[in-house]
């Protein structure tokens, strides 16, 4: 996954009424989303806001701090956080509102707490409920295309996997849907899904200001990806270990596209 570094500190979030709690007990603020992608994977929209709302105050009194809690049907990233004084950010995959409570603890260690064992217990958590992480696309999904106003990923994914990969790369690619309107802090212009071997780039990138250098080269990022999965490190996820940045530098014009992309943040951001 290629992303460009935040501008400001902190998500955008979608905010919904904060569950009750007692005046003693921190406070949180449960988030999610009002119309999840994949209905029939998700517990009813009452079911699944009420374990949530347990989830996110469990979680808040055992680390004594609020607790930021957005619920996904994410089909490759299980958990994400981002902790800050205010409060923890957290989002879960959909599986955790039936964890036990040995893997509720492991969530609070992990991102929470930052201590390196909670990954492990989580990764054999994960393991164990795969069936119940989307495997497919759905219908909302079926702008997915290769073919752009400016630039036709088919042709640059063929170039590259020919030039940099032996033709070893096997991953269909297509633009991402158009955001809305909203303000942005940080973008994702690639996304690698393991699971259906899918690259997701960015539309923000088919613009004619684009040089098509930085387009070849997140492209080759996320081709990388299927070279380099994600592995467990101290207490953390590394999605991008020694050997894949080594190979990412390899790229000719590495340096001219890691100052593009900083030189160009802003106008990637108002897309």
């Amino acid at each position: 996954m290629r992303s460009v570094p935040t501008l400001a500190p902190g998500p955008a979030a979608v905010e919904c009424l904060p569950s009750p709690v007692s005046d003693s007990s921190p406070r949180q603020l449960l988030l999610f989303d009002p119309q999840p992608r994949v209905r029939a994977r998700i517990p009813a929209r009452e079911v699944a806001v009420h374990k949530a709302a347990s989830l996110a105050q469990n979680l808040a009194r055992d680390l004594g701090m609020p607790v930021r809690l957005s619920v996904t049907d994410n089909r490759s990233t299980m958990i994400s956080f981002r902790r800050a004084p205010s409060a923890l950010r957290l989002r879960l995959h959909h599986m955790f509102l039936d964890a036990p409570v040995p893997v509720v603890q492991a969530v609070a260690d992990y991102a929470g707490r930052g201590r390196s064992g909670a990954g492990r217990v989580l990764d054999e958590f994960i393991k164990r409920e795969q069936p119940r992480i989307r495997q497919e696309r759905d219908a909302s999904d079926e702008s997915f295309s290769p073919e752009g106003r400016f630039f036709h990923l088919d042709e640059i994914r063929d170039t590259l996997n020919d030039r940099f990969f032996q033709g070893g790369v096997r991953a269909s690619i297509g633009w991402g849907r158009v955001p809305g309107r909203r303000r942005r802090k940080s973008i994702r212009l690639g996304v690698y899904d393991h699971q259906t071997r899918e690259i997701r780039i960015h539309p923000a990138l088919d613009h004619p200001e684009v040089p098509r250098f930085f387009v070849d080269f997140i492209v080759f990022h996320e081709m990388l990806h299927q070279l380099f999965p994600s592995s467990n490190g101290p207490g953390r996820r590394v999605h991008h270990p020694r050997a894949f940045r080594a190979r990412e530098r390899a790229f000719p014009l590495y340096e001219a596209a890691i100052a593009w992309e900083r030189q160009n943040l802003r106008a990637l951001l108002q897309r």
